[in-house]
C-alpha cells in the first residue's frame, strides 16, 4: 500500500534519510522508532509530501507520489500537539476536512457523530476544544484525521503529551481501533513501549537509516545488532569469542543457541536468562544493588573481575544487596550480535 523506494533526503551534507526502502501493506500498523536525529519524523514528512525527497521514490498504491501535494495523497495526519482549531467547537474540528473536501451538511453530521462515538466521546460535538483535556484532545484530533476516510493514517508522536498512564489506556484503545476499522498506520514515536503494545511491526531507525524491522516479539527478542540491543534498554552486552554453542566472555563461557555466529563478536546476554545458583566451587558474584519493578526486581551482580552484569528475578527470589551467589545462563536468552549498519 505503501512503498519507499530509496528515499533520500539532505540538510545540507548529511543525509537525515540514506536511500531507506520500506514497505506498509494495507491494514498493517508500522512504529518507526528511533533516537532523536535518527530520521523518523522526515520520514513520515516525506510520506506525507511536507518533505521533498533528493533521490528515490514515494509511491501509494503503486503511483508515484513526485509532484503529488499533501492534501490530494489521501493521507490522514495528526501530530503530538493535536493541532486542533481553537475557534471552532469539537464537531467543527472533526468536520474539517469533510467541509473541505465540499461533502453535504448531513453527511458531515452523521459522520462526525459517527466518529465520535468511536472515540469515545460521544455527543460532544458541542464542547469547546479548550474545556477538553488532553486525552480527550488526543482524541479529537485522531477523529479529525480519520474522517475524510485515509488511506493511510499517519501519526507523529500521538501520545508524547500524555501521562504514562492515559498513554497506556489509549494506546490499547488504538490499537484496538485501527483493528476494528482496517486502517492502515504509520506511526512515529521514541516510546517503546508505546511503539511495541501498537505495531504489527516496529523498525528502528539509526542515522537515516534502517537498523532493523520485525514484529515486536521478533525485535525485543532478537536485538540485530549492538545499537538496537542497547536502544531498547539492554546493558548486558560484552566482546565475546564464540566457538559452536559456547563463548568466551568477560563473564566466562556463556552458552549460545545453536547456528549462531562463530568467530569475534558482541553478545547480548538478556536479564531473564541469568539465574542464581548456589556459588559452590565456581566464582562467586556479589549484589551491588537491587530494584523494584512490580512483579520483578532487577539485581546488579558484580564478579571478583569484569564488568556487571544485570539479572531480572521473580519477587521470591530476590537476592539481598551484599549477598553472594553463583549464576547459570540460559542459552535462549542469550543473543549473538550482527554488526551496526554504517
Amino acid at each position: 500500500m505503501l512503498r519507499l523506494d530509496g528515499a533520500t533526503v539532505r540538510f545540507g551534507a548529511r543525509a537525515v534519510l540514506d536511500a531507506v526502502d520500506l514497505e506498509v501493506a494495507d491494514h498493517e500498523t508500522v512504529c518507526v522508532l528511533g533516537p532523536s536525529g535518527s530520521g523518523k519524523s522526515t520520514l513520515l514528512r516525506a510520506v506525507a509530501g511536507l518533505q521533498a525527497l533528493d533521490a528515490g521514490r514515494v509511491l501509494l498504491d503503486g503511483a508515484d507520489q513526485a509532484g503529488v501535494p499533501t492534501h490530494r495523497r489521501g493521507v490522514g495526519l495528526m501530530f503530538q500537539d493535536h493541532q486542533l482549531f481553537p475557534q471552532r467547537d469539537v464537531g467543527g474540528n472533526v468536520a474539517f476536512g469533510l467541509r473541505m473536501r465540499g461533502e453535504g451538511k448531513a453527511e458531515r453530521t452523521e459522520r462526525v457523530r459517527e466518529l465520535l462515538d468511536l472515540v469515545g466521546l460521544p455527543g460532544a460535538g458541542r464542547r469547546s476544544v479548550a474545556a477538553l483535556s488532553g486525552g480527550e484532545q488526543q482524541r479529537v484530533a485522531l477523529a479529525r484525521a480519520l474522517a475524510p476516510r485515509p488511506r493511510l493514517l499517519m501519526l507523529d508522536e500521538p501520545l508524547g503529551q500524555l501521562d504514562r498512564g492515559l498513554r497506556e489506556r489509549l494506546v490499547v484503545e488504538l490499537r484496538q481501533l485501527f483493528g476494528r476499522l482496517g486502517t492502515t498506520v504509520l506511526a512515529v514515536t521514541h516510546d517503546q513501549g508505546e511503539a511495541f503494545a501498537l505495531a504489527d511491526r516496529v523498525v528502528v531507525m539509526r542515522d537515516g537509516r534502517i537498523a532493523q524491522s520485525g514484529t515486536p516479539v521478533e525485535v525485543w527478542r532478537r536485538p540485530a545488532s549492538e545499537f538496537v540491543a542497547r536502544f531498547l534498554g539492554f546493558d548486558n552486552v560484552v566482546a565475546a569469542r564464540v566457538s559452536g554453542t559456547v563463548a568466551d566472555t568477560p563473564w566466562g563461557k556463556v552458552p549460545v543457541p545453536a547456528g549462531s555466529p562463530q568467530g569475534e563478536r558482541r553478545l547480548l546476554v538478556r536479564p531473564g536468562g541469568v539465574r542464581p545458583v548456589p556459588a559452590g566451587d565456581a566464582p562467586a558474584w556479589t549484589v551491588e544493588s537491587r530494584t523494584f519493578r512490580g512483579s520483578h526486581v532487577v539485581v546488579r551482580l558484580r564478579p571478583a573481575d569484569g564488568p556487571p552484569l544485570e539479572a531480572e528475578l521473580p519477587l521470591r527470589d530476590a537476592l539481598e544487596e551484599g549477598a553472594e551467589t553463583g549464576i547459570a545462563f540460559r542459552a535462549e536468552d542469550v543473543v549473538v550480535l550482527g554488526d551496526d549498519p554504517r
